[in-house]
């Protein structure tokens, strides 16, 4: 049980890490964007960090699903980003990164390409840990 609590805070912190690092980025790209004139007023920067945390837990905590072997490799991923998917959809409602005073076509792009980072760095870590196996695959063969 102790085990699996400091795996699911790690998973957390890992989700949370990533989603500020993605935010801080986009915040450098709407700066340059509008030429240094890019303001939020009635504490929706903080909401947004806010916000940005709760997407970095909805995307970190399911991915503790690819520890069940006995689950399909597709159903973990549809349970892991469909979960973070529903979560940042919820929250970028919520605190106006879509909606709001943007267009339905502006909106839907927004979120297809949030979706598409998902998708690429969910593909980025399935790269590196399918490396991190053969490289022990390998080891064990040699140990033979």
């Amino acid at each position: 049980m102790k085990e699996t609590l400091r795996e699911l805070i790690k998973r957390a912190l890992i989700g949370i890490a990533i989603a500020m690092a993605i935010f801080c980025l986009e915040g450098i790209a709407f700066d340059i964007r509008y030429g240094g004139n890019f303001s939020l007023d009635h504490y929706r920067f903080t909401k947004m960090i806010a916000g940005c945390a709760l997407v970095g837990m909805g995307f970190g905590i399911p991915s503790v699903v690819y520890r069940k072997d006995s689950i399909p490799m597709p159903i973990r991923i549809l349970i892991h980003l469909g979960i973070g998917c529903i979560v940042y959809t919820i929250t970028a409602f919520s605190v106006g990164w879509i909606g709001n005073e943007t267009a339905i076509g502006r909106g839907i792009l927004a979120a297809a390409i949030q979706f598409a980072a998902a998708f690429f760095i969910w593909l980025l870590f399935m790269r590196h840990y399918r490396a991190e196996a053969e490289k022990l695959n390998d080891r064990i063969q040699e140990m033979k």
